[in-house]
């Protein structure tokens, strides 16, 4: 991959412009014509590193989610993930080294869409899901330094409630999680679809990001197509009264992309989470144990837990009409 390429896909992850015709904005920093910036666009998402330029809502801004894992018999592993990937409420769903093997993201309108996706899988495999939703977060989707050039960023701050998107709002929503329309002027056709201006699309992106409720609007990469494949999570059982001091201190590390407590579930005590994503297995593992030394969670109960395989790795489906869940 090239260097225009590698910016195209490092540069604006965060502050893609906000303005009728994005694509000039990039095109005028590279150095370019405006068409083969696009035209590089449509090749990265072709090639399936590039999963779209769109919004990346905060907690609380809308719908609901919770992570989830399976305990499966190696041999019905990829029957059990095929089940689990055609749900379409399911964004995420991974292999990862452990007793507990099969790791999935259900998400929803709301809590109870949640609870029944999950519900639905449990009857649709046999097996009963953990079901760890999210109690607070101190890191969350910073996006990836491809070219080695970003200072570690500030831990972001948790104690900020996210505005939620007004029900009026739900649709530029749907769309923003979606991603733009490869397009020279992408805003326009949002707002053709929905009815409105451009200029009144605009204004609610730049309101959302203003209140919290997005908390970037830009380029979302796929990391293992980028070389980021050495994909471990990373999970401590720290006690109740101590895990949001060490979770804000653990979310400041070098390595750690995203951080966040967890409700604990029957046959699960981790409630801390964390993640770290590098090229070489070594060199993820070295970070983790620095983190780990540097928070003092050494001697808590922990494990890491690295991806063997990805199944499925899609946007949320927050704001979106939902879809029936066939399973045969």
């Amino acid at each position: 991959m090239n260097a225009p390429h590698l910016r195209l896909l490092n540069d604006w992850q965060h502050g893609f412009p906000l303005r009728p015709r994005p694509f000039d904005a990039l095109a005028r920093e590279l150095g370019c014509e405006r068409t083969e910036v696009l035209r590089q666009y449509r090749a990265l998402q072709a090639a399936g590193s590039l999963s779209r330029i769109g919004g990346v809502f905060a907690a609380g801004a809308g719908g609901a989610a919770a992570l989830c894992a399976y305990a499966t018999l190696p041999q019905r592993l990829e029957a059990v993930a095929a089940t689990v990937s055609a749900h379409p409420g399911v964004n995420h769903n991974y292999e990862r080294e452990h007793a507990f093997n099969l790791w999935f993201v259900m998400t929803g309108s709301d809590r109870a869409a949640v609870q029944a996706g999950i519900d639905a899988l449990d009857a649709a495999t046999g097996l009963r899901a953990l079901r760890l939703p999210m109690l607070r977060p101190y890191r969350i989707d910073l996006g990836f330094d491809l070219l080695g050039t970003r200072r570690q960023c500030k831990a972001q701050r948790p104690a900020r409630a996210a505005a939620p998107v007004a029900e009026a709002d739900r649709p530029l929503a749907a769309l923003a999680g979606e991603g733009l329309p490869l397009v020279e002027e992408p805003y326009a056709a949002w707002a053709a679809r929905l009815g409105r201006s451009t200029g009144a699309v605009l204004a609610t992106l730049r309101g959302w990001l203003e209140q919290g409720t997005l908390r970037r609007f830009g380029v979302v990469v796929r990391h293992h197509e980028l070389g980021f494949d050495q994909n471990a999570m990373c999970v401590f059982d720290v006690a109740d009264d101590r895990v949001d001091a060490a979770g804000a201190l653990l979310a400041r590390q070098p390595g750690v992309t995203l951080c966040y407590r967890r409700q604990r579930d029957t046959g699960w005590r981790y409630n801390l989470f964390a993640m770290v994503h590098g090229r070489e297995r070594a060199q993820v593992l070295a970070q983790v144990e620095a983190a780990a030394t540097a928070v003092d969670l050494l001697a808590v109960p922990r494990a890491v837990l690295f991806s063997r395989r990805r199944f499925t790795q899609r946007g949320a489906r927050y704001f979106g009409a939902p879809r029936e869940f066939r399973h045969a």
